[in-house]
């Protein structure tokens, strides 16, 4: 297998297919995202879904297909999608002269496979909402959506993706931009604990910042090639999105206002952030939270007399963890142990059971930690098994490797100069700097062109606004 520092994006797609998690496909710039993937974002969902009810958000379904003249209304969004939207012109399909199929069946009105909801959304909210009694509301959708992409890349870059995208309307300036901020506080914490991604909490600058919004924040973590990663954003829309759908209400004191909005979303490209910061040159390694098997049980079968008493024990095993709420499998595959061994650490099961005709014997458990492999494995006796807090403490040292590859490559300038001497140099890694420094758009500009950098987002510390610069994916 290719390793990390000889050629990262040759790893990382290696990794990708090794764990058996997603393939190309015939539809240029898509994946298929196999049983094994989509179980990483199963997980996902079921953990932020669970989260959202208990912020009183909705889950809901809108129309995939949008049409032209609904995002033709926000001028800004329209310009920051117009590139990347796909659009519908045909309904039906006919035969040539040739026996060929061609489209056929001219729309009168073209459609846009939606980029993001906005707008469709907007338009349908404003026939729900009459009187400031009707907000706040709080709409969700899990779905997928497209934006035409040149250089794919598979769970960071594709045309279609998966995501949730969460949609709020508000009676006042202050609860749309506190809910915005709000769910920015959500993703940090789900992509700290439950990612186990340490990532710089900021706001994204002027020209970095969601078509139609007026801020947006977001949350950038860094692979271990140094590049950064958008993992989630969350964006106060102001009345922008109101105005141009006629969002109105009947406020308090019998005037019609005009409503404030929020959205929010993360996205499978959450998976490629996963591979990114944590698996190393044997694998795939995945945090505990979700991973499609916390735990594997692997039978190490060594002829045939013994192996019905392992499997008798593998069997028990699995009762015992299934029984602690652990998800586990037992493989009972027809392989060499060894392959056997080596198909679950490419897969980035977090523990692995080993269990041999002298374990069964002596009724102990071999277990090996994915993040300790290359140690020598723990021996534990049935009884004792304790699985909650190996994956707990695995957790926590994921998460502090992924903070220390974060703060350890993060360096602090004080110049454009600096800036560019810096990437000059092939440093991999972000740049701390004042944010007034880049402010001299011309200078900021050419260098990162030059050096194909940007402005990742704006930290507020200690009064000061500071940018964080870096390559990016």
């Amino acid at each position: 297998m290719t390793k990390r520092a000889e050629n990262f994006s040759d790893w990382y797609q290696e990794i990708i297919k090794n764990a058996d998690l997603a393939d190309n496909s015939d539809v240029r710039g898509c994946m298929v995202i196999k049983p094994y993937g989509y179980s990483i974002w199963e997980n996902i969902q079921s953990i932020f879904d669970k989260r959202l009810k208990e912020l009183e958000v909705e889950n809901a379904y809108f129309p995939m297909l949008i049409p032209l003249d609904f995002i033709a209304k926000e001028a800004d969004h329209i310009e920051g999608f117009a590139k990347e939207c796909a659009v519908v012109t045909h309904h039906r399909l006919t035969k040539d002269s040739l026996g060929n199929l061609v489209p056929d069946g001219k729309l009168e009105k073209p459609f846009i496979i939606r980029p993001s909801s906005e707008t469709i959304i907007g338009k349908t909210v404003a026939n729900w909402v009459q009187s400031y009694r009707d907000l706040p509301l709080k709409l969700n959708q899990w779905c997928n959506v497209m934006r035409w992409e040149m250089r794919p890349r598979m769970f960071l870059r594709t045309s279609e993706f998966l995501w949730q995208e969460g949609h709020t309307v508000f009676e006042t300036e202050q609860e749309a931009k506190q809910n915005a901020q709000l769910m920015h506080d959500e993703y940090n914490n789900f992509i700290t604990n439950s990612l186990c991604i340490y990532s710089f909490k900021g706001e994204k600058s002027d020209e970095e910042k969601f078509p139609g919004a007026i801020n947006t924040y977001t949350l950038e973590a860094m692979a271990q090639d140094g590049k950064a990663l958008q993992m989630a954003t969350s964006h106060y829309l102001g009345q922008s999105f109101s105005t141009a759908f006629d969002i109105k209400f009947l406020g308090r004191t019998n005037v019609q206002q005009i409503a404030y909005t929020a959205s929010w979303g993360i996205s499978t490209r959450s998976i490629g952030g996963i591979i990114m910061n944590h698996s190393d040159d044997n694998g795939l390694v995945l945090p505990p939270d979700v991973a499609p098997y916390q735990v594997v049980i692997l039978p190490m079968l060594r002829g045939e007399e013994t192996k019905e008493k392992v499997i008798n024990f593998c069997k028990e095993i699995k009762q015992k963890l299934f029984e602690q709420g652990i998800r586990n499998f037992l493989d009972l595959s027809d392989m060499a142990n060894s392959e056997k061994m080596w198909k679950w650490i490419k897969k980035g099961a977090p523990i692995r059971l080993e269990i041999g005709p002298r374990e069964a014997e002596a009724q102990e458990i071999s277990v090996a930690i994915r993040i300790h492999d290359g140690q020598p494995k723990i021996k534990v006796n049935f009884n004792a098994l304790n699985v909650k807090s190996w994956l707990n403490d695995i957790k926590i040292e994921m998460l502090k490797k992924s903070k220390e590859n974060l703060e350890n490559n993060t360096k602090e300038i004080n110049s454009l100069k600096e800036l560019d001497d810096l990437f000059a140099n092939n440093f991999a890694g972000f740049a701390k700097i004042e944010k007034s420094l880049t402010d001299d758009s011309e200078i900021f500009s050419k260098i990162c062109q030059t050096q194909a950098l940007s402005r990742r987002c704006i930290l507020n510390l200690n009064n000061t606004k500071i940018a964080i610069i870096a390559k990016s994916y």
